[in-house]
């Protein structure tokens, strides 16, 4: 019994030395910066799972006991963390329930282009500039997209970053909570809408955010083009022909530039643009994917931002005489 009770307490000092040497024992990162996302809610165990698979942790169990013996395990604060030099198991827990969370932000715009994009990351001093010198496409195969054409692709919202991150580590970021909230909204999707794919669904949200001036009115907007779809009948809608325009447009559109075909010209063609013409929002992706429903065929802005709607031409024409001319 004395040899058991012995050997007990060995065992048990052997395991809190070993304990002890991995909690100060400094992390090598397997990028630097190393960035992460403690989401809300998430758990000890989940945590040191996704750092585990991240290539931070050899292992997650040892980070799970040391937190759980340290009584941090439901302390975590939930944030965007970046390293920029080798912790310990120890400080990671200390930056974990502090909330020692990176503080450079940078904000992607609903609406904005991929050149636009592009623009707002290489004036952006705190980040560094590894795309530079990259093509568009060239970017979107470095950062695992599928896709031939950047536009669209980059979801809009507040992204945390340690400063000198690279922009490529921002732009694949944005791509993968694009196609996240892009695959989320079109699982639940209405049924029967005339749309065959997920990406024509960012193509008309892309469409529907560039011509909604009051949130009320998105999932009106969205139903006429939905509408118009249905029927065969061209959408007729002036950012297109804007984005088609490209660096010729000066801030007028003229009557000559709708006559003027191009692939994004949907006067002259119909069905959808070949890409989305910018970024849409998720109020823009759940309105296309929820339109409203409505007999209306036409809208017209009425000069603060609101548009009116009409179901027939006639309508449409005296709302334009009443509100445009």
């Amino acid at each position: 019994m004395q040899r058991l009770f012995t050997l007990i307490i060995i065992l048990a000092l052997l395991a809190a030395a070993g304990l002890g040497y991995y909690a100060y024992r400094p992390l090598p990162l397997p990028a630097t910066p190393f960035e992460f996302e403690l989401k809300q809610g998430s758990s000890l165990k989940s945590v040191a799972r996704d750092m585990h698979q991240a290539g931070l942790l050899e292992q997650d169990q040892l980070f799970v006991w040391l937190g759980r013996l340290l009584g941090k395990s439901t302390q975590l604060k939930a944030g965007n963390y970046a390293l920029e030099h080798p912790v310990s198991p120890l400080e990671l827990l200390e930056m974990f329930t502090k909330g020692d969370v990176s503080q450079n932000q940078m904000s992607v715009i609903e609406g904005w282009t991929f050149k636009q994009l592009r623009a707002a990351l290489n004036a952006n001093p705190d980040i560094a500039h590894d795309t530079l010198n990259l093509t568009d496409a060239e970017i979107l195969q470095r950062i695992g997209a599928t896709e031939t054409h950047p536009e669209g692709l980059f979801f809009p919202d507040t992204y945390y970053f340690a400063a000198g991150s690279s922009d490529l580590a921002i732009f694949k970021r944005a791509y993968r909570v694009m196609q996240q909230h892009l695959q989320e909204a079109w699982t639940e999707r209405e049924a029967g809408l005339p749309l065959q794919t997920p990406y024509q669904a960012l193509i008309l949200a892309s469409i529907v955010e560039k011509e909604t001036g009051a949130p009320g009115d998105r999932t009106l907007i969205a139903g006429v083009f939905v509408n118009r779809l249905r029927k065969g009948m061209l959408l007729q809608t002036d950012p297109t022909v804007i984005y088609g325009l490209g660096d010729r447009f000066d801030g007028n559109l003229r009557k000559r530039d709708l006559l003027a075909d191009t692939a994004y010209n949907t006067y002259t063609r119909g069905g959808l643009t070949p890409t989305p013409i910018a970024l849409p929002g998720m109020a823009a992706l759940h309105a296309t994917l929820h339109p409203a429903k409505t007999d209306a065929l036409y809208f017209v802005a009425r000069g603060d931002g609101s548009s009116q709607f009409s179901s027939n031409l006639n309508a449409h024409n005296r709302a334009v005489n009443q509100y445009q001319k």
